[in-house]
């Protein structure tokens, strides 16, 4: 697919205000189904996470269901996607989406029209896309390349949740903020393999340069397979106004507690008590290393 023209910054993006209008029409119909979560804090290497533990029990067995049954009969859900989800068009190649089963309040997608592969690499067009969003509203854009990563669904899908995070400042942010270079850096207090860069605007070109050096550094690679760019290893990626951070990851979950982008950036969500438990053992750092490639 070719990108947006060079010239083009960002598309026309749907505004807060119609997230907002239609999060409401989905909670009325029933389309959206939000998980209902209590919240604590665990302080570990100087940051301070955010532990969301599941509170509704039919409701996680729902959505389990819903897995295991998408799972042996799978259905690309964004084509066509629910009607009362739909916020609206990004642009030519993409539209937003309410996350339909959302552990964060307005959890959105950002879907490419035609299917692409979750695990083809994220373009000059998805950048201008998600710029297009973070220019309405400010929000954590992030990426799961691939099951490993924590991806659900193969058709291309960036997310985004807006910030603050529940009122709560990034829990990383203060770690990016301190080691900001103008080159390619690494945060210290981030014991887990990462790679980040300091962004100097929204231009999605310069993006998706920066974007291919992090791969690079945390050693995944452009492959090519059926003339699509794809990548070589599973990645997770973070994306603010600000900065940007890569991720290799080497499994999908550690001792059963399911890592994805989200707990990169110090948001950490847990099933039950014995997740709970499993997560203050390890520590929120020790069992997001024990995600990554070391």
């Amino acid at each position: 697919m070719p990108a947006y023209p060079r010239n083009l910054v960002h598309p026309d993006a749907p505004s807060w205000q119609d997230v907002v209008t239609q999060t409401e029409r989905a909670l009325a119909c029933g389309a959206l189904r939000s998980f209902d979560t209590t919240q604590s804090v665990i302080d570990d290497g100087g940051v301070r996470f955010l532990i969301r533990q599941a509170a509704n029990l039919r409701r996680k067995e729902e959505a389990a269901t819903l897995a295991a049954r998408s799972a042996s009969a799978w259905r690309d859900p964004f084509s066509p996607c629910e009607a009362a989800l739909r916020v609206g068009d990004i642009g030519a190649r993409h539209f937003l989406l309410l996350n339909k089963f959302n552990v964060l309040a307005h959890h959105l997608l950002i879907v490419t029209n035609d299917f692409e592969t979750q695990e083809s690499l994220i373009d000059e067009s998805d950048f201008a896309a998600l710029f297009a969003c973070l220019a309405r509203f400010e929000a954590l854009g992030f990426y799961n390349g691939g099951t490993i990563a924590g991806s659900s669904q193969p058709h291309k899908h960036l997310q985004l949740v807006p910030l603050p995070l529940d009122g709560h400042v990034l829990p990383i942010e203060p770690c990016i903020e301190a080691a900001r270079t103008d080159a390619l850096f690494q945060a210290p207090q981030l014991a887990f393999r990462h790679a980040a860069a300091w962004l100097a605007d929204d231009d999605p070109v310069r993006a998706h340069t920066v974007y291919l050096q992090l791969l690079k550094a945390i050693g995944v690679e452009r492959v090519e397979i059926a003339g699509v760019a794809r990548q070589s290893a599973p990645y997770n990626l973070l994306v603010t106004r600000r900065w940007m951070l890569a991720v290799p990851r080497s499994v999908p979950d550690v001792q059963g507690v399911a890592v994805n982008a989200l707990g990169f950036a110090g948001s950490l969500f847990v099933r039950d008590d014995a997740q709970r438990r499993i997560v203050e053992t390890l520590g929120p750092m020790q069992l997001l290393a024990n995600a990554t490639i070391s």
